[in-house]
């Protein structure tokens, strides 16, 4: 199923590359709360080679400052290259890596925009050594919610009509079952919450495109919207109390390691020998 406009997602980076400066200390706290899970696992293993999935210049400098080799890969050769050293432009449906070629892939805010994404997990899954490890994180629902609460009121109003202005984000619950689809071992997910304020909806919207998170969703209007709508949907999302807009981002955290015969495993069913009613009783 096609959701998203992937020549549209590239053009939006693209353009984003010279902009990044505007959101890369937000993109580098988002980056580092997943990559800090590394620092109770290297206390048993050292990672050696990363894979960086669109990390827009913030990942692959943090990994090498943990002495990984990083090889960075993004859709946009301009953003690619703002990551430094190894790079590839390729887009992230289509890895062009061989089989087993990291023992780390992290993808920051990176797959949301990707139509087949248990098929792009499978794929890191493969680029992975067997007992690799997988770090992503995705927006969730929740995710910029009042925003997408106040175009849609605007949008209603000023057109009688409402078009899809705010990309669909995955309930976190689903997050776990799409690692296992994928074939992953030991997943984890877990929500980390980012809470901003800004001085006004206009600056929100900048930031957006400087990150490079414009809709692309295939079915996006795309003719020029009303004059009225921006004006009247930002000017929804400001405090009454102090003026300025509150903005959410909820972030699924998914650890999940690629299968080693090594791994712990659950028993098999019906293997217990002591019954829930006794534990619970003994507790």
């Amino acid at each position: 199923m096609q959701v998203f406009d992937r020549r549209a997602v590239r053009l939006h980076r693209d353009r984003a590359a010279t902009r990044l400066p505007r959101v890369a200390d937000l993109l580098r706290d988002c980056a580092e709360r997943l990559i800090e899970r590394l620092d109770d696992i290297v206390k048993e293993r050292q990672f050696v080679r990363a894979l960086d999935i669109g990390g827009r210049g913030v990942v692959a400098p943090l990994l090498r400052a943990r002495g990984i080799e990083v090889v960075s890969i993004d859709s946009s050769p301009r953003m690619a290259a703002a990551s430094g050293g190894t790079v590839v432009a390729a887009d992230e449906e289509w890895l062009p890596f061989a089989p087993a070629s990291f023992d780390l892939v992290v993808a920051s805010l990176s797959l949301h925009w990707v139509n087949d994404l248990p098929g792009s997990l499978i794929q890191l899954r493969q680029a992975l050594l067997p007992d690799g490890l997988l770090l992503a994180s995705v927006p969730v629902l929740g995710t910029l919610q009042t925003l997408r609460d106040a175009l849609t009121q605007a949008e209603s109003e000023v057109s009688g009509g409402v078009a899809p202005r705010v990309s669909p984000f995955p309930d976190l619950r689903d997050c776990a079952s799409l690692l296992q689809r994928a074939g992953y071992a030991l997943p984890v997910v877990d929500r980390e919450d980012i809470s901003l304020a800004y001085a006004d909806a206009v600056s929100l919207i900048r930031d957006l495109r400087a990150a490079g998170e414009q809709n692309a969703l295939l079915s996006r209007d795309k003719r020029v919207p009303p004059r009225a709508l921006f004006a009247s949907a930002l000017g929804r999302m400001a405090s009454s109390e102090d003026g300025r807009v509150p903005v959410d981002l909820r972030l699924a955290m998914m650890t999940a390691w690629a299968p080693h015969p090594s791994q712990p495993k659950p028993l098999p069913r019906g293997s217990g020998t002591v019954s829930l009613r006794d534990a619970l009783e003994s507790g």
